[in-house]
């Protein structure tokens, strides 16, 4: 009896904020070693500070809590706890799948919740039950009786004077706290791990409420003269520096047929690679090797499909996760078909989905394509594999579009059989999975080897259709992987990495976490591997140079000049042999340069990289969301 009037009497005083306020403390510290500390390379004096903010914002919280009324107290405490408890279980889950944080801008793509939901049990851990286990055993004592809400006197007036004072204090500190650490972390708005590292967890989100209402404010370029200026001027030092062809292929596909062809989360790592002594893509291989692969192109953005469809057909920067789609598709481009259109190509766009999906309908049908082709214009919808159209059924349909096209066509098709939770259900003949992943069976990494192996069967598919359809020698083809279709730091993934590469080192797991699949097929070309840094944004600006079409924008430059160097939206920068996340690294070692021990050449190089990837992102942000091209 008298250890429950101890909880009750802790629970019916300000002692009980203060315990939540702590138990909130250890579950951010929790999401934090969980997340942005997990590879090990945070400093202390970081760390220090992010858990110096972290505490702030908790006794901010705190300061208010505890001025409330005994019941009041009591049920807003365990509420916010709960609020905040869900927002960091999200964030970790996040987190997991795509190496980033939740935005508001995302509340857009719930309307996908089925999709999200199926790649749910993917992404779990057994941890992240603790961030709600003290929500558990608090129902359980007021379910059980054990504690009791007691009703509270009327406050006398030195204690609501006390209270005032209180709030004052909670106020000051909180705007305090907006002064010198969410202002802080806004200026680094691109990086979310840098952002969550100067304003904490709780500051970015602050930051990113408040980024929705002045996010027009912050752009750089306001009006298109002020932006064009600063792009020809960037465009200009590009053709200076890196205007040299590594090949002369000007007007090398002018008049043949150009197809796209992205393929579902098929990252690099998995090309010329076996298991238990098996190829895990064999048609992807003789691709490659009978005609260019691209063994450094990376995906522009930690994000979705649509991102990537998105900087394909525009060659700018995607915004937070499928936002251009979702929320700026109604923008003018200048857009990959209006180049071709000028030329009198045919051109259409094919994806084995519902318009719905990622604004597909809304996007492409704005553009000026001769032909829209999504699932309900396919006549034959017999095999669905996670709610798409089947590669295979796909491709075999859209090689009879392509064929009765008049010459010179362009053809965008999206394949996703390939697609998280990589289950490949609804395929009706496993056979086709010429694959034995062995120890990595029923696995989250296995079951995405498997998928892998499936898209390759297709695309194999792919291949002989056009070739007995007669398109197949006067079509180059462009195939490439959309994203990533692994999390960073998945164990099964590391495992297999480490075995075909025993010195990996962590800035090679985050190349090989945005490094996608590409291969380009020129007709009359012969084989070559070209290994500089590509990425989304060259393909329009390469298709223009190889079709002799005029291109007006373009943040991308030519694949086959020597630009050394690419970006993501996220400010990471991939050179030839340098990494940049905060800080630059030796990809050959793995290891952080000592700026103080390079010359100063090299620090030049190094500025002038960052400086065009300010440069690019400012411009790409502005055009998105001021509609500058309009």
């Amino acid at each position: 009896m008298e250890r429950k009037e101890k909880i009750n009497k802790v629970f019916n005083s300000v002692w009980f904020v203060i315990l939540i306020g702590i138990i909130v403390l250890l579950k951010t510290v929790l999401f934090y070693r969980s997340t942005i500390a997990r590879d090990g390379k945070l400093e202390i004096e970081a760390i220090i500070g992010m858990m110096m903010g972290t505490s702030y914002f908790i006794a901010v919280m705190a300061c208010f809590l505890s001025i409330l009324p005994n019941r009041a107290r009591i049920v807003v405490t365990v509420i916010v706890d709960f609020l905040i408890s869900l927002l960091l279980f999200g964030d970790h889950v996040y987190y997991i799948f795509s190496n980033s944080v939740l935005s508001i801008a995302q509340i857009m793509n719930l309307q996908y919740g089925e999709e999200i939901m199926s790649t749910l049990p993917m992404v779990m851990q057994m941890s992240q039950i603790l961030y709600f286990l003290d929500i558990l055993i608090l129902l359980v004592l007021g379910f059980g009786k054990i504690v009791k809400i007691e009703k509270q006197p009327k406050a006398t007036k030195k204690q609501r004077i006390v209270k005032a004072i209180v709030a004052l204090v909670g106020i000051f500190v909180f705007c305090l706290i907006d002064v010198s650490y969410v202002e802080k972390g806004r200026q680094k708005s691109y990086n979310k791990d840098l952002q969550i590292g100067d304003a904490t967890i709780f500051g970015y989100h602050i930051s990113d409420i408040e980024n929705v209402f002045t996010m027009r404010k912050n752009t750089k370029y306001k009006e298109y003269n002020q932006m064009i200026q600063d792009y020809e001027k960037l465009k200009e030092n590009y053709n200076t520096q890196y205007g040299q062809e590594m090949y002369s292929l000007q007007g090398a596909l002018e008049g043949k047929n150009v197809i796209l062809l992205q393929l579902e989360s098929i990252q690099e790592f998995v090309v010329n690679q076996e298991i238990n002594g098996k190829p895990i893509t064999p048609n992807l291989n003789q691709f490659l090797k009978e005609n260019i692969e691209f063994t450094n192109m990376h995906m522009q953005s930690y994000s979705t499909t649509a991102d990537s469809e998105h900087s394909t057909i525009t060659s700018i920067y995607p915004m937070e996760n499928g936002m251009s789609f979702s929320r700026y598709y109604t923008n003018t481009y200048d857009d990959l078909f209006k180049i071709f259109n000028q030329k009198n190509y045919h051109t259409s766009y094919m994806h084995g989905n519902y318009p719905y999906f990622w604004n597909r309908g809304n996007v492409y049908g704005r553009l000026n394509l001769d032909e829209l082709v999504l699932k309900e214009q396919f006549e034959d919808l017999s095999e669905n594999i996670n709610g798409d159209l089947s590669d295979e059924l796909l491709y075999r349909q859209a090689v009879q579009k392509c064929k009765a096209y008049d010459e010179p066509f362009l053809s965008y098709i999206v394949a996703a059989s390939s697609h998280t939770p990589f289950t490949l259900e609804g395929l009706q003949d496993r056979s086709k999975i010429s694959i034995d992943v062995g120890k990595y069976k029923n696995t989250y990494f296995g079951n995405y080897l498997e998928a892998i192996n499936y898209a390759d069967y297709a695309f194999g598919v792919f291949i002989q259709e056009m070739k007995s359809a007669g398109i197949y020698d006067n079509t180059a083809i462009l195939v490439f992987g959309d994203h990533n279709g692994l999390n960073m730091y998945n164990e099964e993934l590391k495992d297999f990495l480490a075995y075909t590469n025993p010195e990996i080192n962590e800035v090679d797991l985050k190349l090989n976490y945005t490094r996608v699949l590409c291969g380009f097929k020129i007709p009359g070309m012969k084989s070559v591997q070209i290994e500089k840094p590509i990425n989304k944004l060259d393909i329009k600006p390469t298709l223009a140079y190889l079709c002799n079409l005029e291109d007006t924008f373009s943040l991308g430059t030519n694949m086959f000049a020597n630009k050394d160097f690419v970006c993501l939206n996220n400010e990471r920068i991939i050179t030839s042999q340098y990494y940049y996340d905060e800080k630059w690294y030796d990809i050959q070692t793995g290891e952080a340069l000592n700026r103080e021990a390079i010359d100063e050449e090299t620090k030049d190089r190094l500025n002038d990289y960052y400086q065009n990837m300010k440069t690019e992102l400012e411009i790409s942000n502005s055009i998105s969301i001021n509609n500058l091209l309009k």
